[in-house]
């Protein structure tokens, strides 16, 4: 998790980061205001140092083992809860439980104590309150060997809890069902991240359970030190239960500005739950994770992998970039192809059938297509499976696959097949977040699309109806090409693409090379650029980018249009009968 104060933009260069840790799922930083005070004004927010020390002064050592006497459960997810609950109550442990919980331990013939029954407090408000007592947080939060908690508790009739098994009420699964505001604002969970934190905060004495999957290693100690429970495992637990909730309040703090619309929270909070751990980063000295947000968009994240090795750092990284592009095209206008290295198409391509618009996007670029990514917008079919094992590729992203193309996939063992199940909406809603040192770039995702474009036809001449297609498929891959990007286009087919050049006209002269050696590999008599239209991303400063792709063969250009020199970039066109037209987004990509 990340987790960010803005402020206005004077306040931000002039601050620095005054804390950041790491927990078992998650990373924090907090960003002090420019006079070197924490990032909080209200009154009374300032910390006291002299109550904080009274606090942490008693050095009370927390002991090694803890025996399991009495365990809370109280779950939303009932994975192995009674099979746990059997484990405890044969280790003599005694059951406290609510609501639904209780009534599945009940069930299953085992003696339960209902949580009503320790606090001698009915559950009301349709069971938004029947934890929130200090017979409960008492329980949780007293630190055993002190003198005081212990006077506490006898004279307060509290006793000690020392296991909670916590899971939450499920915002996550309303929030991406679409629920209402009303019944996602019902699953909001209170009293479970409350007693989570409690626990957590006292794991010298309690051990805090938030996921099924920890079960089995609680019993196995158990098992092993005659119902104890280590420090270790203890604290392990502590710092899981910690991030859950903290990315638990992530996502409802994230749902509320959605809802109110609020582009620029004061409190920005992006939250993950570990997918898995990757053998290395970006380069094999770098350690990696991949974390799920919890964002319900189709992708590398929901995928499911038919066959093949763990995705790679890059892999994973290549995979979205290219699934993302292949969905600009929709499979309602037919088949599409993108071929990805390096997070840059290598080349782009529709169909009639899937099959050309691979080997289409193929021929765009064949030798940088090696080791390289397919997206496809439509269902994988044997023919097409068939074409693409002729070529060593990592990965294959489609929307379906079918049972003979899954066949042929299998040849190649090492090939990873992801099936998604549906396409990402382009035009859909989202964020991006880039980190820099000390500090987190938060936008909207690039969700415009040149079929919404009002375009402006700048030059004496319009483009004709061909022309202007192509130039609508050219502006849509330079949207997904690195800056500076200009894309050559004929045809539903990537002709060249030039990527990532500090100047553009470079990057023009390296998309006409590429087209130029295109040719050659397909034994055309001259490149596809002959007659092409050509899309660059931003502006075209000058004339000398413009004039570079004429000299391709281009004979459209679609741009944004905004640059000081405009003019002359149209002046440069209308001499050479070139068409031009202006969408007046642009599509920087870094």
């Amino acid at each position: 998790m990340i987790t960010g104060r803005a402020f206005p933009s004077r306040a931000v260069s002039a601050g620095r980061v005054i804390s950041s840790y790491q927990s078992v799922s998650a990373l924090f930083f907090v960003i002090a205001a420019p006079d070197g005070k924490p990032p909080c004004t209200s009154p009374g927010a300032a910390l006291d140092r002299r109550k904080l020390m009274a606090v942490v002064s008693k050095k009370i050592p927390a002991p090694d083992k803890v025996k399991v006497k009495t365990a809370l459960l109280s779950v939303f997810d009932k994975t192995g809860i009674v099979e746990l609950a059997r484990a405890l109550s044969e280790q003599g442990v005694r059951l406290l439980s609510t609501g639904g919980t209780h009534k599945a331990i009940a069930a299953a013939g085992l003696a339960v104590t209902d949580v009503s029954e320790v606090t001698e407090f009915p559950e009301i408000m349709d069971g938004r309150v029947k934890t929130l007592h200090p017979k409960v947080h008492g329980g949780l939060l007293a630190i055993r060997d002190d003198a005081e908690h212990q006077a506490a508790m006898k004279a307060h009739r509290i006793e000690g809890i020392d296991l909670a098994v916590i899971n939450l009420y499920p915002f996550e699964d309303v929030r991406k069902a679409g629920g209402d505001y009303p019944t996602t604002v019902e699953n909001i969970d209170i009293g479970g991240p409350a007693m989570i934190r409690a626990s957590a905060k006292n794991h010298a004495y309690v051990t805090t359970l938030t996921d099924p999957a920890d079960y089995a290693e609680l019993l196995a100690q158990l098992s092993a030190d005659a119902g104890q429970t280590t420090y270790d495992f203890r604290k392990r637990m502590a710092a899981k239960a910690f991030a859950r909730t903290a990315a638990y309040d992530a996502m409802i703090s994230n749902w509320f500005a959605e809802a109110l619309d609020i582009a620029t929270p004061r409190h920005r909070v992006i939250g993950g739950v570990l997918r898995e751990e990757m053998r290395y980063g970006e380069n094999p000295h770098q350690k990696a994770a991949f974390y799920l947000t919890g964002e319900n968009r189709p992708g590398v994240s929901t995928a499911t992998l038919i066959q093949g090795k763990q995705l790679s750092y890059n892999n994973i990284n290549d995979t979205d970039a290219a699934y993302e592009l292949v969905a600009e095209f929709l499979p309602e206008n037919g088949p599409a192809c993108a071929i990805i290295k390096h997070a840059n198409p290598c080349g782009v391509a529709t169909g009639p059938r899937l099959v050309e618009a691979y080997k289409r996007a193929l021929a765009c670029d064949s030798t940088s297509a090696f080791g390289g990514i397919i997206a496809l917008n439509s269902l994988l079919d044997a023919e097409t499976a068939e074409e693409i094992v002729k070529l060593f590729t990592e990965v294959i992203i489609a929307p379906d696959v079918t049972e003979e193309a899954k066949a042929i996939i299998a040849r190649k063992p090492n090939l990873r097949l992801l099936s998604v199940g549906a396409l990402p909406d382009p035009r859909a809603a989202g964020l991006t977040a880039k980190t820099v040192s000390g500090g987190l770039l938060v936008q909207n995702r690039d969700n415009a699309l040149v079929e919404d474009m009002e375009l402006k036809v700048v030059t004496k001449r319009a483009p004709t109806a061909q022309e202007l297609e192509d130039m609508k498929f050219a502006f849509r891959v330079a949207k997904h090409v690195k800056s500076n990007a200009v894309v050559y286009a004929k045809d539903g087919q990537t002709a060249g693409i030039g990527a990532g050049q500090m100047s553009r006209v470079d990057s023009a002269r390296i998309a006409a090379i590429k087209a130029e050696e295109a040719a050659k590999a397909m034994g055309l008599a001259e490149p596809l650029t002959r007659g092409s239209a050509v899309a660059s991303e931003a502006f075209l400063p000058f004339a000398d980018g413009l004039l570079s792709a004429i000299a391709a063969g281009a004979t459209a250009v679609i741009q944004p249009g905004g640059s000081m020199r405009d003019q002359e970039v149209i002046d440069a066109a209308n001499e050479h009968n070139v068409a031009m037209v202006f969408t007046g987004v642009r599509h920087f990509r870094h």
